[in-house]
């Protein structure tokens, strides 16, 4: 009897323990908030990120933008300040964005060399003083940029541009474009302090 028992209970157990595996942690919920528990992304900023299968936790918004590379010269024509530095970015529920920044594109082997973090006008109000002059204004910086969205339509991108348009941006470099690994000390880019370009 106390085999039985014994058996009846490891099969219960293991039972138990398959349906805690696959068992979907919301199934118990009502579907209507499951539906909204799916879609936890930020629309506005990210139109796009519902149509992607999520890979490797990243879905992108992909800007493109000049004057994000430090100049090795005081010339306004030096080659870095034309170079496209590709950002591809993750929107959050908060509104903020964290974009890696790729000086080719986002391909199977190119590495990010820094990133860029996004904040609303709100976020960036209740910044400490001596936190602000590390940021810039998208207003000002997205035509001086040249930014552009290339993966969304004209449409897309004239919803997105005015919400951009009130952020403020703070880039963050870990490595030279061309370096094999990041050497050295990472540094702030003050984008703002960039020369004009034509």
């Amino acid at each position: 009897m106390k085999s039985k028992l014994l058996v009846s209970s490891l099969i219960l157990l293991s039972t138990a323990c398959v349906n805690a595996e696959t068992k979907d942690p919301h199934a118990s919920e009502h579907a209507g908030n499951v539906e909204l528990r799916a879609k936890v992304y930020n629309e506005t900023m990210n139109p796009r990120q519902k149509e992607y299968p999520n890979h490797l936790g990243f879905n992108d918004l992909h800007i493109q933008a000049i004057r994000h590379l430090k100049p090795d010269t005081n010339d306004v024509h030096d080659p870095k300040l034309q170079t496209i530095v590709h950002h591809h970015c993750k929107a959050y529920e908060d509104s903020t964005l964290l974009c890696l920044m790729f000086h080719t594109g986002m391909k199977d082997q190119d590495k990010p060399m820094g990133f860029e973090y996004i904040i609303t006008t709100a976020q960036f109000n209740k910044l400490p003083e001596e936190e602000k002059p590390y940021w810039h204004y998208h207003l000002e910086e997205i035509p001086r940029a040249h930014a552009t969205f290339p993966d969304l339509t004209a449409e897309e991108g004239a919803k997105l541009l005015p919400v951009v348009n009130e952020t403020y941006g703070k880039v963050i470099y870990f490595k030279q474009p061309h370096d094999d690994m990041p050497l050295g000390e990472p540094y702030i880019m003050r984008v703002q302090d960039m020369p004009e370009q034509d």
